[in-house]
């Protein structure tokens, strides 16, 4: 059926074209769902990243790149540089040079430029290219940083830091005590935290003894202020005074007057007439113990023995100087020294036996305590025609690191010896003495010891160990490191049979692990899971 208005369609229905014709339109983009443009966000941002990547990975190429080496650059791929040292004619003045390394080539190509048209050009061969830029370097996300961090101070801690605070207000606490005082000290000395300011807590005009543990920190006027705070010191202990000098030695000798006792270690900076002084300030002195003190000479010991007749402690650890000529001044002391430590000499030679002999014929009947540890020349001379006659009353013998020494010679000597049974023994790092030495001493001292030292000996025997546990019952520290054959069974049986046990050292003993049995109260160190108990 047609239309006035016109054909009829050739297909399809007529009310198809009622409305009247639209005018052409650019066609309208199709909107994307929120998937798919978060899709291309994603991508877009990818290639923003490996875009950023690759400007960062050219550390070499500067941003502004120069053009003419640019072009060099591009020219050089596609015809190669003459060999250095050829002729060639340059591009622009064509003048003959000489080909470097340095040598651009022209633009426009072809050709190359001598230095001074190419300088010219405003590309200077000879200027130094431009410091790469740093780069920030990339954080690896799959290192892990270790650390402790302790959320809550100790107990001990808060306590050094309220007293170190409120130091002069410390009297309102009361009589605190002298054990409580030496357990204060102790844990400053652990943490390191004893300083001018509260030592004072430890200062007292009516202070007679006086112990600290480490005064690191304490300069000169503050070891000055010590001896003007407590003048009736008879007995005064520092460790690690190292900031000692001749100043606090002259301050001592005028304002200690009553001192008869001084223990130091590590007093480096005192010299010879500060020591000489001290001496001669203090006829009274009964105890002179100090470790580490290189500048203590044989003047000193002489002015030692002669201001102070009535020395009855003497200490000479680690001095650097010491030597036989010591020994013939320390004699005339006699029968009156009681302790006596001359250990780890300057050289491991300095002492011979002759000397260390005649010194034992003149101090021995009245030794308690004999250190000669760290002399590698000492023999088993000393022991036989030194200790053996002379020294009978011994308490406490000191002989490590002796390497001198022989197995066969330590057991003779304690087979032999009629002196008092030793309460304390130290004869580790001999490597040479094993299961003969350890019967004869155990028969000999086994009752009364007290503490055992027997590190180092490697070739002892589980039979031999087998024999401290019912020889020497009465054992309060034993250190049985590197003796291969200690086991947890020879643990078991020292923890069983050994009452008065309070700490047992076994490093380097592989036989001994994490199962063997403890006992409360006794501290074992050097299980190989690396833990204390």
């Amino acid at each position: 059926m047609g239309d006035a208005g016109g054909a009829p369609a050739a297909d399809g229905f007529e009310s198809d074209n009622l409305d009247e014709p639209e005018e052409p339109v650019t066609p309208r983009k199709r909107k994307l769902t929120k998937a798919a443009e978060a899709k291309l966000k994603a991508k877009e941002k990818e290639k923003a990243k490996k875009k950023a990547k690759k400007n960062d990975n050219d550390d070499y190429e500067d941003e502004d790149e120069d053009p003419y080496s640019a072009l060099s650059k591009m020219w050089r791929d596609d015809i190669p540089k003459p060999p250095v040292g050829s002729f060639e004619n340059c591009a622009r003045c064509q003048k003959q040079f000489t080909v470097t390394k340095y040598t651009v080539a022209a633009n426009p190509p072809p050709g190359y430029l001598c230095h001074p048209c190419a300088k010219s050009s405003g590309n200077d061969p000879f200027k130094k290219p431009a410091a790469p830029r740093k780069r920030k370097p990339a954080t690896d996300k799959r290192k892990v940083e270790h650390f402790e961090d302790r959320r809550l101070p100790s107990l001990a801690s808060i306590c050094i830091q309220v007293i170190s605070k409120h130091i002069d207000d410390v009297e309102a606490l009361g009589d605190i005590g002298g054990m409580n005082l030496d357990e204060i000290a102790k844990a400053l000395a652990k943490n390191r935290s004893l300083n001018a300011e509260n030592a004072t807590l430890f200062y007292n005009v009516e202070n007679e003894r006086l112990i600290m543990y480490d005064v690191t920190n304490l300069t000169p006027p503050a070891l000055c202020t010590l001896a003007s705070l407590n003048p009736n010191l008879t007995n005064l202990r520092l460790d690690f005074c190292g900031h000692m000098d001749d100043t606090v030695a002259s301050t001592w000798a005028a304002s200690l007057p009553q001192l008869k006792r001084v223990e130091l270690l590590g007093p480096f900076l005192v010299r010879a007439p500060a020591w000489q002084a001290f001496f001669r300030a203090h006829p009274d002195l009964e105890g002179f113990l100090i470790t580490q003190s290189p500048r203590f000479d044989i003047e000193c010991m002489r002015v030692l023995v002669q201001s102070c007749p009535n020395l009855r402690e003497l200490r000479l650890k680690e001095v650097g100087q010491l030597s036989d000529e010591f020994l013939v001044e320390i004699k005339p002391l006699g029968e009156k020294l009681t302790y006596l430590d001359l250990s780890y000499p300057g050289r491991p030679d300095a002492l011979s036996d002759t000397a260390l002999i005649d010194l034992l014929v003149a101090v021995g009947p009245s030794l308690q305590h004999l250190d000669l540890s760290g002399h590698a020349g000492v023999t088993d001379g000393v022991l036989f025609r030194g200790v053996k006659p002379h020294a009978l009353g011994l308490d406490a013998l000191m002989m490590a690191n002796a390497t001198d020494i022989t197995d066969a010679g330590v057991a003779e000597f304690f087979e032999t010896w009629q002196g008092k049974p030793l309460s304390r023994l130290d004869l580790s790092r001999n490597h040479e003495l094993a299961d003969a030495a350890l019967g004869a001493l155990l028969k000999h001292s086994g009752e009364r010891l007290t503490e055992l030292n027997l590190n180092g000996w490697k070739d002892l025997s589980e039979d031999a160990l087998k024999g401290i546990p019912k020889n020497a019952r009465f054992l309060k520290k034993l250190d049985v490191g590197f003796c291969r054959s200690a086991d947890n069974f020879f643990v078991k049986d020292i923890l069983e049979q050994c009452s008065d046990i309070q700490e047992i050292k076994i490093w380097g003993c592989a036989r001994v692990t994490e199962h063997c049995p403890r006992k409360r109260g006794v501290n074992i160190y050097g299980i190989e899971t690396a833990q204390i108990y």
